[in-house]
């Protein structure tokens, strides 16, 4: 089992950076798309 575990040890540090990725864009994005809601609702509400 532990070589299987150093087989695959590569792939699991490129897993949890792309994780890192997508999780600090869907943290902006919802940054991003509530702040324009709340201008929205300022100059149109």
């Amino acid at each position: 089992m532990a070589a299987e575990d150093d087989e695959y040890s590569g792939f699991s540090d490129t897993r949890q950076r792309r994780v890192k990725i997508i999780a600090w864009v869907t943290i902006v994005a919802l940054i991003l798309v509530g702040g324009g809601a709340t201008v929205f609702a300022l100059l149109f509400g």
